[in-house]
């Protein structure tokens, strides 16, 4: 049985990757060690999606607790099988730009330094296996936010006959731009996985998401754009949306749209591959068109208040370019738009976020 190494596999993307690849037939080890609940309190603890994965998987998963920051702790793991592992999927990250600068040290910590030690570990035990890292549109900084949008009533929007009307690609320059401290230890740790493809020749990719979501997404505050949304909407709580007059864009991807194509890429991999991947022009929206379709949905009003300050180096508008990636992998495409991932979100935790706290 092929053996996966799925980092932050309690997460979103990561236990995406967990089921995906468990009923495909693959042994998967999953690192987790709930630092979420660290960064954004009990409520977006991991621990009971980890949980759920070892009784759904009892012969295809193994949990081990590791810290990507502990390098011996990683190498010990990956010596224990070796070239075994045909596929390591990277998604464990501290993902938010806000506690990013509250202790940057511990941000590039995880984000950085951890995505060395996995980059080592598999130079050492498993160089052939196809290593895809999780980046994010915020390595481009505030670049997005320079060009020339044209407001609309609900949403920023690029002119038609604009080269990036279709989506961003990668050509987008990460240089002379804000990027938050969260922008700045992921851009580092997508070099660093880049470097490791072209000076060592392994097959890796850097998947430069924009929102990524579903509905196993314990959506919080600072992090979890739909799915916090769409909970606020259910349970009452208010949300405050920050600058831009509520018009700012984002591509959404759902969590399965993204791991089709991590295994899209270890079919066929290359070294030093980077991909822009979001929901495109296919799936995307501004928050106020998402607050509506939330609204819809939930059959109830968020109640929501408006901030005039932005949260520094935040995009005002991004849609991802999907075509290189399309390109190089024709067999895949995406299944979901905005709509269908905000009632699979609802349906998947309606009953769980309504429910009174004792």
């Amino acid at each position: 049985m092929p053996i996966a190494i799925v980092t932050g596999s309690g997460g979103l993307i990561g236990s995406e990757s967990v089921s995906h690849f468990a009923e495909r037939g693959w042994s998967v080890v999953g690192l987790e060690n709930d630092m979420r609940a660290r960064f954004f309190g009990e409520e977006a603890t991991t621990s009971r999606m980890s949980a759920q994965l070892a009784e759904r998987y009892p012969d295809e998963f193994v949990h081990e607790q590791v810290d990507i920051r502990d390098a011996a702790g990683v190498d010990r793991v990956f010596a224990k099988h070796g070239t075994a592992i045909e596929l390591v999927i990277h998604t464990a990250a501290q993902p938010s730009h806000d506690w990013a600068a509250k202790d940057p040290q511990t941000d590039f910590g995880v984000n950085a330094n951890g995505t060395l030690n996995l980059l080592e570990a598999t130079r050492k035990r498993c160089p052939d296996a196809p290593f895809v890292f999780c980046s994010t549109n915020k390595v481009y900084g505030d670049t997005p936010n320079f060009l020339p949008l044209e407001e609309h009533e609900l949403r920023l929007e690029l002119p038609a006959d604009h080269a990036w009307y279709g989506g961003i690609d990668t050509t987008m320059s990460i240089d002379s731009s804000t990027h938050s401290l969260f922008g700045v230890s992921k851009a580092a740790a997508d070099l660093l996985v880049q470097e490791y493809g072209r000076y060592f020749g392994m097959p890796t990719v850097c998947f430069r998401g924009g929102c990524l979501t579903g509905p196993n997404h314990a959506g919080t505050q600072l992090h979890g754009f739909l799915s916090y949304l769409m909970r606020c909407t259910i349970t009452g709580q208010p949300y405050t949306v920050f600058g831009y007059g509520g018009k700012q864009v984002r591509d959404n991807i759902h969590s399965a749209d993204l791991v089709s194509a991590f295994e899209a890429f270890a079919t066929s991999p290359r070294a030093a591959a980077v991909y822009n991947l979001g929901g495109g022009r296919a799936c995307n929206c501004s928050m106020l068109e998402a607050i509506q379709m939330c609204e819809e949905i939930a059959g109830r009003k968020l109640d929501w208040s408006y901030s005039d300050e932005n949260r520094i180096g935040d995009h005002r508008w991004w849609i991802s370019d999907l075509s290189s990636f399309e390109r190089d992998h024709p067999s895949w495409s995406l299944r979901y738009g905005v709509t269908e991932i905000l009632r699979e979100i609802h349906d998947a935790n309606v009953e769980h976020w309504a429910a009174p706290t004792s």
